[in-house]
């Protein structure tokens, strides 16, 4: 099942685009978070950026729970 990208992160960009969604924005701060780990080296890019949309999905159904 895919989960809502959250909505667009930035909605009014410059060239009227839709932006980055929120997960993207997410993601991409977890991403951040897991390379400042001394110990990222022993994982793949791939492993990597599964786990920082893991992160990011997880931080979007935190932030829609009642």
């Amino acid at each position: 099942m895919a989960l809502p990208d959250g909505g667009a992160a930035f909605p009014e960009t410059a060239d009227h685009s839709d932006g980055l969604s929120k997960r993207d924005y997410f993601a991409a701060a977890a991403l951040t978070g897991l390379l400042a780990n001394k110990y990222y080296g022993q994982n793949t890019s791939d492993d990597l950026a599964a786990r920082s949309y893991r992160l990011a999905d997880a931080m979007l159904m935190e932030r829609d729970r009642d």
